[in-house]
């Protein structure tokens, strides 16, 4: 069984990408190398979609953050769909929810 599975699709200029399972430290490197992947083409938004996620560590956290930081300095739209109750917990202990970019779907992209 894997612990995460990610999907990506490109919609005109939107990267969307969903993580399914668990994102913590067993599992960052394979998240790190598909944003690189993804940043490389140029999007001018990137989406990360939450809400299949069923665990997140702080090592995954850092991984939300940088892709953030990259995000800003490249003049880039960096989106967060929210997860789960158990995933949000995190971004609301650390205060990041008032940092980032969230959204309760992707549909919400444009109105955010």
């Amino acid at each position: 069984m894997t612990l995460l599975q990610i999907e990506a699709h490109d919609h005109d200029g939107l990267a969307h990408v969903v993580l399914t399972g668990e994102l913590d430290l067993s599992t960052i490197a394979k998240v790190e190398q598909e944003l690189a992947r993804i940043e490389g083409a140029g999007p001018d938004t990137v989406a990360l979609d939450l809400s299949r996620l069923t665990f997140l560590d702080s090592s995954g956290l850092r991984v939300i953050v940088s892709a953030d930081q990259r995000a800003r300095r490249e003049n880039r739209r960096f989106v967060v769909v929210r997860g789960p109750e158990t995933v949000q917990r995190v971004f609301a202990i650390t205060r990041l929810d008032e940092q980032l970019e969230l959204v309760d779907q992707l549909a919400d992209l444009n109105q955010a």
